[in-house]
């Protein structure tokens, strides 16, 4: 058992991190609306929330089921170590600061933790709060808490009486696992069940890249509620009827013209001859338009036939250009004049199509990767003898591998 010890501590500990974040996820999901706020992870406290004339310091625990926390608890005294450290330094202004202690632990009856839960609780009791600390401080023989106790004896009695005052303890508070499902009805009632879980998998992932972002760079702003409010906003405007979610990693990914040189698509451009760098261009429209309809449609958020319409509209579109080219060129053209008019539609349906899947999904590597992914299936061309010259280079590959 002794060996599985570790694991179990370092199982924990990740846990701890999730919470943390959930919680302040949840905490911007719940002022959504009231844009005077700000929040930052491990900043002054595990969360920071400045608002105007104030801010608010939360710890924040997250133990097994049936833990308590009682007067000598490591969970409440730790707490008060960080406190009193940052008041002894000046680093805390108590006049203009609360402090929260969130866990998941339950509070025992006549503990300090009962007695100092917010305003509104019966229980709450700051005097019989303070003398119960001291006298845990002067009894207690656990070696343990010695740092705690050290940090608790710097702080004179009039700023005990005033940190005390600013305390507020939430037991029994929810998990990780239900914080999760708070912030899933958030997401429901955003964009409806069918979408709330894809939307929340993306504020998630928002969410966790800006924090890490800060935590990172320690010196990125901390998120405001009028970043929160947008990024919000048009996440939920793209799980609408007339729009679809544009994913960062996808839209990001970058070329790999390696793995595709052979692929048809690429043939069709070598036929025209595309410089290097706008066949490049393709290779990483192609990827993000194959990886975003993948993830479109592993998450159900396309409708019956959405794509086939889609690609139906674009083909008539190219079908119109396509035929007046070839009709305008007629079988004698010479090979520079088929390049140079191939050139022509190739630019158009890298510029000018009006087809979008959505109309508000007017994200460009949608229609440019779809064009591409139609020329990979020979269903659309750039040179006007696109099938007779890619029949040429093809065929003798798949006889040898025959």
């Amino acid at each position: 058992m002794a060996e599985r010890e570790p694991d179990f501590e370092a199982s924990a500990s990740a846990l701890g991190y999730v919470y943390q974040l959930r919680e302040a996820l949840h905490l911007c999901v719940s002022r959504l609306g009231d844009l005077d706020w700000a929040l930052a992870i491990e900043a002054g406290d595990d969360i920071e929330e400045v608002r105007q004339g104030g801010r608010t310091y939360y710890q924040l625990k997250h133990r097994a089921p049936g833990t308590r926390m009682t007067n000598a608890s490591m969970d409440l005294w730790k707490t008060l170590r960080i406190w009193a450290h940052a008041i002894d330094r000046g680093q805390l202004d108590l006049e203009h600061t609360d402090l929260i202690l969130l866990t998941t632990a339950e509070l025992s009856a006549g503990s300090v933790g009962s007695m100092l839960q917010p305003a509104e609780s019966r229980e709450r009791d700051e005097q019989n709060a303070l003398e119960a600390l001291k006298t845990t401080r002067r009894t207690s023989k656990n070696d343990a808490l010695a740092k705690a106790f050290e940090a608790f004896d710097l702080l004179s009695p009039p700023q005990l009486e005033r940190m005390v005052s600013r305390i507020r303890v939430i037991g029994n508070a929810p998990d990780v696992d239900a914080v999760e499902q708070k912030l899933r009805q958030a997401a429901i009632m955003a964009v409806g069940r069918e979408h709330a879980t894809a939307f929340l998998v993306r504020l998630e992932g928002w969410f966790f890249r800006r924090t890490i972002q800060q935590l990172r760079s320690g010196s990125l702003d901390a998120i405001t509620g009028l970043d929160f409010d947008a990024v919000f906003s048009d996440l939920r405007n793209q799980f609408g009827r007339a729009n679809l979610p544009i994913d960062e990693d996808i839209a990001e990914m970058e070329a790999d013209l390696a793995k595709y040189a052979g692929q048809t698509f690429v043939r069709q451009l070598e036929l025209i001859e595309l410089g290097s760098r706008r066949v490049n261009r393709a290779v990483r429209d192609y990827m993000r338009a194959v990886s975003q309809r993948s993830r479109w449609l592993n998450e159900n958020l396309l409708l019956p036939k959405e794509l086939s319409r889609y690609e139906r509209r674009l083909i008539e579109e190219w079908e119109e250009l396509f035929d007046d080219m070839v009709d305008t060129l007629g079988a004698e053209a010479a090979e520079v004049e088929k390049i140079a008019a191939a050139t022509s539609i190739y630019r158009w349906a890298m510029t000018e199509t009006r087809q979008r899947i959505r109309p508000e999904c007017d994200e460009p590597f949608v229609a440019k990767g779809s064009f591409h992914i139609l020329a990979d299936d020979c269903r659309v061309g750039w040179h006007m003898d696109f099938v007779a010259r890619l029949m040429a280079v093809l065929e003798p590959v798949e006889t040898t591998s025959a």
